[in-house]
């Protein structure tokens, strides 16, 4: 299976930032994770939420932020890489120089009825 991020269409998620789901279950038949690309524009944050179920981590490609981790604050940046484990408040605000870029794995894979919003 291969996917091509030109070729898929991006949606808000819950939380509010723009995501492309470059590999899940419900549409590439892959079982037991989820990775999508998550964009952050400049100066925004995405709302304060946690996952019941899902550990994710996320990697940052290109621009920079701050990661609020259960209460905890991290300047993140390309080449960082943050383990968010279930139930665990986070949310992320981008650098306010170019939109934050960061690639989400999610294990089980994401959905959108595991988020809650805080």
């Amino acid at each position: 299976m291969k996917t091509s991020r030109r070729e898929i269409t991006a949606y808000v998620t819950r939380d509010g930032s723009e995501i492309r789901e470059l590999m899940h279950p419900d549409v590439h038949g892959n079982r037991q994770q989820s990775l999508a690309e998550a964009i952050i524009q400049p100066g925004q944050q995405t709302r304060l939420h946690r996952h019941r179920l899902s550990e994710e981590l996320y990697h940052v490609t290109r621009g920079a932020g701050i990661m609020t981790l259960a209460g905890e604050t991290l300047a993140i940046g390309v080449g960082d890489t943050v383990l968010i484990r279930p139930g665990t408040a986070h949310s992320v605000t981008a650098g306010d120089g170019e939109a934050l870029h960061l690639l989400c794995c999610c294990s089980p894979p994401y959905r959108h009825d595991d988020t809650e919003l805080l």
